[in-house]
């Protein structure tokens, strides 16, 4: 129901039949929100690649220096303490963040904009800085809806608290994901797509120039790129689309698997009662501490990962533990109310089982004359399918996985295997992840 409340809401009069001569306003504004708040997530990503940077040249000797392994794990309990203080004081801040910002847009909370912004900066970077398999994408919409409900103070400051459908916010949002991936049309999507936002030129004009002041932000000022160096990938024939739409099918099926998973492992620790809050972020921290030993290409979001399945040849057995060993992690890192993503973990599973996919159906009709192509597409696919299965919104991940890699020859092939997974995810009757994660929220 609070979809529904924020999507009719008509009270701002922005919404008025006079919208047209306020176009020109709401997309200067916007274009303010997009280049503040892409600044807010292009620090966030500059700073913590930096910090992570120097931790991993730091591990890679501990076999010599033993002693940087307990100085490690020191910083890890501290930051378990330090996390859990942060969350009791700003709860809003509590996971990927999204959910929290579709209700305040719904007009079902509202919140400090400024603490919410700098608790989920602090707490995002924390817990990746820790090597918890989460992504900044989550904390980066969350950040850029606070960004935008500061200027929505701002310039409504009769009603500084009323967020309801706010323009503003959207375009925070909008912001957010398009600085965290590269990404601005996605961003836009994903407004539209999964936050139901209201489909009227006011909020498009406004969440299209935060896209591009984002996007500007994060090319121009911080000098990043594209996230994956998949431009050379070259789709797959139509005599094997028959392979991506099974692909997408079965991907359909993961992805309730994930979502079903996911929320039982969510619902099992928040009524365990065997570790103290003050240490609930504890155990993740400490797995991931062994993972950044002796596995580090499995800690963190999973970019390195995706990059690895998709540019070098794996062993079979290698690619069944990575998966295993990051599906496991993926989900743990998200319990206990730690600030962070699921994105960027839904998006580099989908990638370990797209690779999967073509390593063992793929592989084995091509050398049966049944399939042809490369294998690499289905990295992609796999990675669309995934998303579209687990947040219900296929569009946003066919555009999302196309401007982060650079390969739009795929683009066919990805709406195939996007469509049909989402089809499939909802025939099974499984809620998409945030609508489940946002009925756990205590208001």
């Amino acid at each position: 129901g609070g979809r529904e409340q924020g999507a009719g809401s008509m009270s701002n009069p922005i919404y008025s039949a006079s919208a047209k001569s306020v176009l020109p306003m709401l997309a200067m504004r916007g274009l303010a929100v997009g280049l503040c708040a892409g600044c807010v997530v292009g620090l966030l990503r500059l700073s913590h690649d930096r910090a992570a940077a120097r931790v991993a040249l730091w591990l890679e000797g501990w076999r010599e220096v033993w002693w940087t392994i307990p100085i490690w794990f020191g910083v890890l309990a501290a930051l378990a303490v330090i996390l859990r203080r942060i969350v009791r004081e700003e709860p809003l801040i509590s996971g990927s963040g999204i959910p929290q910002t579709e209700l305040a847009l719904a007009g079902r909370l509202s919140f400090t904009w400024w603490r919410v912004l700098s608790a989920k900066f602090l707490g995002s970077w924390l817990a990746l800085f820790g090597g918890l398999a989460l992504g900044r994408e989550g904390p980066s919409i969350q950040m850029g809806g606070a960004v935008g409900a500061g200027f929505h103070a701002l310039w409504r400051p009769s009603a500084p608290h009323t967020l309801t459908g706010s323009p503003y916010v959207v375009a925070g949002a909008v912001a957010g994901l398009a600085a965290a991936f590269g990404a601005p049309a996605a961003g836009v999507l994903f407004a539209f797509e999964e936050m139901k936002s209201r489909r009227d030129a006011s909020l498009l004009v406004a969440a299209c120039a935060a896209a591009l002041g984002a996007h500007l932000m994060i090319r121009i000022v911080f000098g990043m790129g594209r996230i994956l160096p998949f431009a050379g990938f070259e789709a797959p024939p139509l005599s094997s689309f028959w392979l991506v739409a099974l692909e997408g099918a079965v991907f359909g099926v993961l992805g309730v698997g994930y979502n079903k998973t996911l929320l039982w492992l969510h619902d099992r620790e928040a009524g365990q009662t065997l570790i103290p809050d003050r240490w609930r972020a504890l155990p993740p921290l400490l797995l991931a501490g062994c993972l950044a030993l002796f596995a580090p290409l499995l800690i963190g979001g999973g970019e390195g990962l995706i990059i690895f399945v998709g540019e070098h040849d794996v062993a079979l057995k290698t690619l069944l533990l990575l998966l295993a060993f990051k599906y496991l992690f993926a989900q743990y890192s998200t319990v206990a109310a730690i600030p962070g993503g699921l994105l960027m973990p839904i998006l580099c599973l989908g990638a370990l089982w797209g690779r999967l996919w073509a390593d063992l159906p793929v592989s084995a009709l091509a050398a049966h004359g049944l399939a042809s192509g490369s294998v690499q597409p289905y990295v992609l696919f796999g990675m669309v399918s995934y998303f579209a299965a687990t947040v219900r919104a296929p569009l946003t991940g066919v555009v999302l996985v196309t401007e982060m890699s650079g390969t739009y020859t795929c683009l066919p092939g990805s709406l195939l295997a996007g469509l049909i997974a989402c089809k499939v995810a909802s025939l099974l009757r499984c809620s998409p992840v945030y609508d489940s994660l946002k009925e756990r929220i205590r208001l």
